[in-house]
Parts: C-alpha cells; structure tokens; sequence
C-alpha cells in the first residue's frame, strides 16, 4: 500500500543518518531559477512601481487591476461580511482572543533594564518598530488565520502603521473575504490586492500607492521567501518562512489512524510541505503508511496530499532508540515536532531545534494553527536552528542609552588607549583626551 503513496518505510541507524538527513534535505532550499525570478520581479517593481504590479497582477493572479484599485475600499471590506459566516467570524475572534492571551505574556515579560556602575547609567528601553508589512497568503486557499498571527502582536507592540498585502482571486478580483473580515477585525484599513514577490517588493522599496514599511512579516512560498531574503539588506524581515513542516516523534503507544490523519493536514498546505514520522516501533510506520494510503483515496485535497506525501513524506523506524530519532529531529529543525510518546514531556525537553514543539496525543498542530494561542508563523527549510517563531517581541527593538560621569571617563583614559592604538584606532582616545583638556581650560578660567 505505501508504493501507491511513493512514501515507504525505511529504517534509520547511526550508520544511515547522513544519508536519511540528505534525502530529506535535498528539496530544502531554493532553486536557482526561484533567486533569479524573483530577483527581476524586485528590480521591475523598484524601477517601474505600480505599473510593474499591475502586470504581475495580471500574468501571476489572473486579474486585471487599475492603479487606482490596487488599494482595497473600505467598500469591499463592508461587503466581505456579506460572504462570511456568523460562525467564521466567530471562530477568528476566538483565535484572536487566545493570540491576544499569550502574547500579552510575553509583552509583559520584557522590562526596563536600567545599569548603574561607575558612574555609567545604561538604560535598555524596547520601542515598537514604527511601520510593518504583513504578507498574506492566497491562492489555493483562504489564510485569514496568518492576517490575526501577523497583526495581532504588531498592534500589542504599539506599531503605529501596519500594512498588508495579499493577491487577489482570480475569480472575483478581490482579496479573500475571509482575510478582509480578519483585518477588519484586528482595525487594519490599509489593505492591498498585491501578492508574491511583488508584494515584497511594493513594501519594500515603496510605489506611488504603497509606501514603504520598517519590517517585512509573514509566511509564503518560495518567491515570497525568497523576496524577503533579498530585501533583507533594506528593510526588516522576521523569518524565513515557507512550505510547511510536521515532523511527528512517535512510540508504540501512539495511534497509527491519529498520526496519518495528522500528517495529511499538514500535507493539505501544498505539494512542497514537508510531512514525516520517526518512531521506535516499525509496526506502527507500516500502520502509519496503511492509514494514509486509505485515507487519502478520499480525502478532500486529495491530489496535492498524494504529491506532498510522495515528494517530501517519511516514514522512518528505529529499533527502540529514541535518542537517535530525538537527535535526528533536531538535526533537521523542523517547523513543527510533535511528539506523542509514553512519556511525552520528558521527551520534548531534549528537542531544541524546532519553530514549535506540541507535546502530547491532544496538541496537534492543526490546533496550533488556529486556538492553541501559539503562533503558526514559524522557521522552516532548517531556520529553526536559529530563529523563533513570530511574536510581539519581533515587532519591538531595543533602544539603549548612556550617559557617563567625567570622573569615570578620566579613569577610562587609559584603557581605551590600549585598545585604541592595539587596533590601530589612535582617534578614539584622543577623542577622549580632548574632553578631558577641554574641561581643564574651562576649570581653569
């Protein structure tokens, strides 16, 4: 059954770890021809501004816009609620609350730090980020979800202007009415239809119609990711963000049905996401691929499920050694780890390098794309070893002020000269010197 999937179970030892790592890392990363496109649609919208969105509007959406409706009316929101359930509305304000919930947390865990010590004050202020772009998904599917990931902690942080950019519907023209309702509902009002990499671009080097913003956010494909990589010399981004990843850490104990059903939601994002399973039981992997052979015959999205669990999907078994799946999870740092095992907690302790790690049988990772109060926007593609997910914390800077005592610099006179000269920078003393002749002649007088 696993053939017709193209997912087989394999085993994984200390001797084919690399090995297992490189298969599974080969389609990480970005193609050459992805850099080189999206790098001529940067230069196009820098060089020809909304002219250059207008066309990609049209050759990448299939939508025909004019420059005066590349900004959504306050009309079209209105009209939106019209296409969305009461019991939508009701869900994104949900998710929205429990967002709120967490990041307020973290919001009230930073402090001003405040040093004193030899006659140095050192003060550490954190300052919201004055303008941010949020990207938005569209497509395929609806991401109003990604619209309350992004704003929410943007507005908690205090940002003063926030931006979105999402592409329209090729059937209607319009954004998502779902995404609109979901901006409405965090107070955004600057809404663009722009998608890809011309998106990136609009926010980043401005148009006539889009100003530029501080800081770039939000999950997208390959373009989109690699856009954000490219303008990150100009302005600010928060991750790299792309195709979705679920690695679930599994024992015997954990339910075959349960694991295959979990990794086909994750597969439903598209055919590039990234879906495996590592466990110590060989039984359950060939369970594991049974299930999802049945239950992707009929499911809904069935064909980009087959084409993600048969470009990028794993199904790898030890022989009872966890540690070895537990270091082989951190090795790639994946987006999500799930683990369902005995002892699930214990476990978790030792994953460190993922975006998100969901510990128990009840934490899906679907559930943490919607109310768990985490945020769904997180590293992918191995970024996990070095990044965070999104938090109010990514829309705040440090701002630090000193302020030094004359005594304390006349002590700092001789060391900063040793330093100075050591690096061949004599300037900075003399600096130095001069504020201490300079308060002798005034002391003099």
């Amino acid at each position: 059954m696993s053939e017709r999937l193209l997912i087989r179970v394999r085993a994984l030892t200390p001797r084919t770890f690399e090995t297992r790592l490189r298969e599974i890392r080969i389609h990480r990363g970005l193609s050459k021809v992805v850099w080189e496109r999206a790098h001529r649609i940067l230069r196009d919208v820098q060089e020809r501004g909304d002219e250059a969105l207008l066309e990609c509007a049209a050759r990448f959406d299939g939508v025909v816009l004019s420059r005066d409706r590349l900004r959504v009316e306050l009309e079209a929101v209105r009209a939106a609620y019209r296409e969305v359930s009461r019991e939508a509305i009701r869900a994104l304000a949900l998710v929205k609350r429990r967002l709120e919930w967490a990041e307020r947390r973290w919001l009230d865990a930073l402090k001003r730090v405040r040093v004193v010590a030899d006659g140095v004050v050192i003060e550490s202020v954190p300052r919201p980020i004055r303008s941010v772009g949020c990207y938005i998904p569209g497509g395929r599917a609806a991401y109003p979800s990604s619209v309350l990931m992004s704003v929410v902690p943007a507005r908690l942080a205090g940002v003063e202007r926030i931006a979105i950019c999402s592409p329209p519907m090729r059937e209607t023209g319009e954004v998502h009415p779902l995404v609109l309702v979901a901006a409405d509902l965090c107070g955004v009002t600057e809404i663009y239809r722009v998608g890809g990499a011309a998106a990136i671009a609009a926010l980043a080097y401005g148009t006539a119609t889009i100003p530029p913003v501080e800081k770039i956010v939000g999950p997208g494909g390959p373009y989109v990711v690699a856009a954000k990589l490219l303008v990150a010399e100009r302005v600010g981004i928060d991750l790299p963000a792309g195709p979705s990843e679920l690695v679930i850490l599994a024992d015997e104990t954990a339910p075959p049905e349960a694991i295959a059903a979990d990794l086909m939601a994750q597969a439903e994002h598209g055919e590039e996401s990234l879906c495996g399973l590592l466990t110590t039981s060989r039984r359950l992997a060939q369970e594991t691929a049974r299930a999802l052979s049945a239950r992707s015959c009929g499911a809904a999205r069935r064909e980009i499920i087959r084409q993600a669990l048969a470009r990028r999907g794993f199904l790898l078994y030890t022989e009872g050694d966890l540690d070895l799946l537990v270091r082989f999870a951190n090795a790639l740092a994946p987006e999500h780890v799930q683990v369902m095992t005995r002892r699930p907690r214990v476990v978790a302790r030792a994953l460190t390098q993922a975006g998100l790690v969901l510990i128990g049988p009840h934490s899906p990772a679907s559930a943490s794309d919607y109310v768990l109060g985490t945020n769904h926007v997180l590293p992918t593609g191995g970024a996990a070893a070095a990044y965070s997910g999104l938090s109010v914390l990514d829309f705040l800077k440090r701002v630090t002020y000193a302020e030094c005592a004359r005594r304390s610099l006349a002590r700092f006179l001789e060391p900063v000269r040793v330093l100075a000269v050591a690096e061949g920078l004599p300037n900075h003393y003399r600096a130095l010197e001069e504020r201490m002749r300079s308060v002798d002649r005034r002391v003099r007088r």
